[in-house]
């Protein structure tokens, strides 16, 4: 086990290079504005990055697009493209924890959480690298004088705008589900968190990736995201983030070449709690940390946790206790469960809904935020009505509500009473009752918990598409891969 001391040692030794990664290596960038990112935990300053805006973009989207025509990548069969995209896999795992490392500093994320998730990263690659190589043309049925063909083809160059809450684990799920199906990438990474998805293009040349194949633009959403989703040479673009960010794309979208898009954005997903479990100290445990994990900065998080009614006082003196137990902490001592948020903004926006909860006097339970720039205390809301700004609007934080539900209607409706639809979980024991639920609530993905030790969270092959203003366009699984092809017609007429 590493100390804090031993990780502020390799926090010096690291080399961070925040040059853009273009056609293969690392080039100095054409932008002359830069930005900042600090670390959230005592706001040291972590790198300078170039803010990089259309000159770049182009450079990248040129090379990619000259990898994608010259077919280096998408004209190899698919197990070997499996094959690369697995040595991509092992370079992850074998960097991990400098990785990781590069996350935590910038956002704050725990780093023994930071080095697992990437490990489980690495496994996911591998299994969508090999789910790709079993999709196949389909022969169709037609008259004996012809042949026709279904088969999906890449999109072309697809442009890839990740998040800050897990900024390698997600990117690495849009680059290597593009990959797999033979296209080439420009990522714009998060601009508070960007310099592990350049370590990542590092790693791709390392694993043998031609040149231009995956390129990674760091800058600002209004300058680098913008342009690339303005781009005309861009055939399809995936996007992780906010709402009001989905939507500026769509508009981008429609204005330039009427580009595919992928969008997830936010969410605020219920819990619905059945008074049949019986282990209640293990489902406060599990609900708890539903919402706070990953500081609550999670777009699934189980933010509406609705509660049948005969369990109410018993469940919230557990989850009362089980809150003000909890305390942030540094993001580099491997005890750390919850780190900071993961800049200023999102710190103070926060505490802005936390001021407001207070004005409207609700009741708080809060934990401990330890002393730092960016740490806020996990917080448990009750006696708020469903309508209330707090129980509808995403908060990105470790805060949720709890409120109570007298038979499964009203759990549904309210439940559904959400203009997001991304996940949703169901407390129950009832088969035939979570049955129900899960084919009538309005979300991408339903988990199902019969007992409060929650399912393993990697299904391979499983995916999912959200719904309402979580976005659009599934990802994961077959689904996920299929979401970067188009469908193709091929008819042969044999005389």
């Amino acid at each position: 086990m590493n100390t804090p001391t031993d990780w502020r040692t390799r926090t010096a030794a690291l080399h961070k290079d925040s040059r853009p990664a273009i056609g293969g290596e690392r080039v100095s960038a054409l932008a002359t504005a830069n930005f900042e990112t600090r670390h959230p935990h005592d706001d040291t300053q972590v790198a300078t990055l170039p803010d990089c805006a259309e000159p770049d973009v182009d450079r990248a989207v040129a090379a990619a697009r000259q990898a994608f025509e010259s077919r280096a990548w998408s004209g190899l069969a698919p197990a070997e493209r499996a094959e690369r995209l697995c040595a991509l896999a092992d370079q992850v795992q074998a960097h991990a924890d400098e990785l990781a490392l590069l996350d935590s500093l910038e956002m704050g994320m725990p780093i023994a959480q930071g080095s697992a998730d990437l490990r489980d990263a690495a496994a996911g690659v591998r299994a969508a690298a090999h789910l790709a190589e079993s999709i196949d043309e389909r022969l169709l049925p037609s008259a004996p004088s012809t042949q026709a063909l279904a088969r999906r083809t890449p999109h072309g160059v697809v442009g890839a705008i990740s998040p800050w809450n897990f900024p390698v684990y997600v990117a690495l799920d849009k680059v290597v589900s593009a990959l797999a199906m033979g296209n080439t990438v420009v990522l714009k990474p998060s601009e508070v968190a960007s310099l592990g998805c350049l370590r990542l293009a590092d790693l791709a040349c390392d694993a043998g990736l031609p040149p231009g194949v995956l390129n990674v633009v760091p800058g600002r959403g209004e300058t680098a995201g913008r342009a690339l989703a303005l781009h005309k040479d861009v055939d399809a673009l995936s996007f992780t983030g906010s709402t009001a960010t989905g939507q500026r794309l769509m508009a981008y979208a429609g204005q330039s070449n009427l580009k595919a898009l992928m969008l997830e954005c936010g969410g605020k997903s219920p819990q619905l709690v059945f008074d049949d479990l019986g282990d209640l100290d293990g489902l406060a445990e599990a609900l708890v940390q539903g919402f706070t994990w990953n500081s609550g900065q999670v777009c699934v998080a189980g933010t509406r946790i609705l509660v049948a009614r005969p369990l109410l006082e018993p469940l919230w003196e557990r989850l009362q206790q089980r809150v003000e137990a909890l305390a942030t902490g540094d993001p580099l001592d491997e005890d750390t469960t919850l780190g900071p948020l993961a800049n200023r903004t999102q710190a103070e926006r926060v505490r802005g809904w936390l001021d407001h909860a207070r004005r409207d006097a609700v009741r708080m339970v809060s934990g401990r935020a330890a002393e730092g720039f960016c740490h806020v205390a996990p917080t448990l809301l009750r006696d708020l009505p469903h309508s209330h700004p707090l129980m509808q609007e995403e908060i990105f934080g470790p805060v949720a509500g709890v409120i109570p539900f007298d038979d499964e209607a009203e759990a549904l409706h309210l439940a559904n009473d959400s203009r997001y639809g991304l996940s949703a979980t169901v407390w129950t024991r009832d088969i035939a009752q979570a049955r129900r639920l899960a084919l009538q609530l309005q979300a991408g993905s339903v988990q199902v918990n019969a007992s409060a030790s929650p399912p393993p969270s990697n299904v391979t092959g499983l995916g999912a598409e959200p719904v309402k203003m979580s976005g659009f366009g599934p990802e994961g699984g077959m689904g996920g891969l299929l979401a970067y092809t188009r469908l193709r017609s091929v008819v042969f007429n044999l005389g």
